[in-house]
């Protein structure tokens, strides 16, 4: 299993603001933890999601030099995809590309259609820097705003947007609507007529849902999956009832059950839980 840990999808809600040097300290735990990727920061509007306004200020104060832990930050237009591809440490540019029309100007102001022209701009930005785009289907199981929704959707916008050489796709559960029938049908369909590209997890989730949702899409073939250490955070720009994000405990457990966990430091691990819980207690 590929375990990508979010902090940045952690805290971006939370308020009040945490201090730039305790985000630094949090993320160079992390980075000793071994996770394939760190969904470190974001570069978007300061005055849309402040906590994570200091990204460009952490980059330089972390400390990449004995981890092969991968950098992976969230852009919502061309400045921003410009902004993260200056940086050198960052391997990869996430991209929410919400298949509500209602979430997806929500959540970066723009339509579909417009959105389609961003993500073009975005992966011409990728080749040119040596970044790989990943794209964030939101929103992919259902939508709480009535708007159409079914596979065939989401598969008619993975062609498109594998059209345009884009090889990582993620299906977000932006809100915990994801049932079993539709996790396993959607990554069984998507699988299957696209055997050469990478699909994985973001699953947002109620505590006692956590286990049926990986379940099926590590049934159906998923390997890839999105966590945040102690379940913390979601998407605030979805709804008013925040559904936090899948606990990285509990995809850890679930790797272990499965035998398919790869060499993590857990000392580390323990410690970084540690720092977390302090860091947003002390922010209260």
């Amino acid at each position: 299993m590929k375990l990508i840990e979010c902090p940045r999808d952690a805290w971006q809600g939370h308020h009040p603001f945490i201090p730039t040097h305790k985000k630094i300290e949090y993320l160079n735990k992390l980075l000793q933890v071994g996770f394939d990727t760190l969904d470190f920061g974001s570069f978007v509007s300061p005055k849309a999601m402040p906590q994570v306004s200091d990204t460009a200020d952490i980059i330089p104060k972390l400390d990449l030099s004995a981890t092969s832990t991968k950098l992976l930050a969230i852009v919502a237009n061309e400045r921003g995809a410009a902004e993260a591809c200056a940086f050198d440490q960052i391997t990869y540019l996430g991209y929410p590309f919400s298949i509500s029309e209602t979430f997806q100007l929500r959540n970066t102001h723009a339509t579909i259609a417009e959105s389609l022209g961003r993500v073009e701009q975005i992966q011409s930005l990728c080749r040119q820097h040596g970044k790989k785009l990943v794209i964030y289907i939101s929103m992919g199981f259902g939508n709480p705003y009535g708007d159409t929704w079914n596979p065939e959707i989401v598969l008619h916008w993975v062609k498109k947007l594998s059209a345009l050489g884009i090889t990582i796709f993620s299906l977000a559960d932006t809100v915990g609507l994801a049932d079993v029938e539709d996790i396993t049908a959607l990554f069984q369909q998507l699988i299957t007529t696209y055997p050469d590209l990478e699909f994985g997890a973001h699953f947002h989730t109620k505590a006692e849902a956590w286990q049926v949702k990986i379940n099926a899409a590590y049934a159906a073939g998923c390997r890839r999956f999105d966590g945040a250490l102690l379940g913390y955070g979601g998407c605030p720009m979805a709804q008013d009832d925040l559904v936090g994000n899948m606990p990285m405990e509990r995809l850890l457990d679930f790797a272990r059950e499965k035998k398919d966990l790869t060499c993590l430091d857990m000392k580390a691990l323990d410690e970084a839980r540690q720092m977390f819980l302090e860091l947003v207690n002390s922010q209260i």
